[in-house]
């Protein structure tokens, strides 16, 4: 089940997007996130780990539920890890971590 601080990838029509990170909240009008568009989650890692102040950062945002299309779990998958796995060997933090105001380990 998807509950609020789940890490999810929120895919939406109109333009079509994925966007990757934390729900805050799934409401019958919309889900709001703090997350990134999911093309943008290598140069996202590589920023932190140069820890460049001008970095794409992860913004909240609501998504009203017109938009959207589906909404998954950022969970492994045939042995792939899933994009927090990821996140969380490269930069060396989880991704709550790094919402908190964690700094990298790398």
């Amino acid at each position: 089940m998807i509950e609020p601080h789940s890490i999810v990838v929120a895919t939406l029509t109109n333009p079509r997007e994925k966007i990757w990170g934390e729900l805050l909240a799934l409401r019958p009008e919309g889900i709001t996130m703090r997350g990134i568009r999911l093309e943008a989650f290598e140069d996202f890692l590589r920023q932190i780990l140069q820890q460049r102040g001008d970095s794409i950062s992860m913004s909240t945002a609501f998504y009203p539920m017109h938009r959207v299309e589906r909404v998954d779990c950022d969970e492994p998958c045939e042995g792939i890890p899933s994009l927090a796995d990821q996140f969380r060997e490269r930069v060396g933090l989880t991704v709550h971590e790094y919402l908190d105001g964690g700094a990298p380990t790398r």
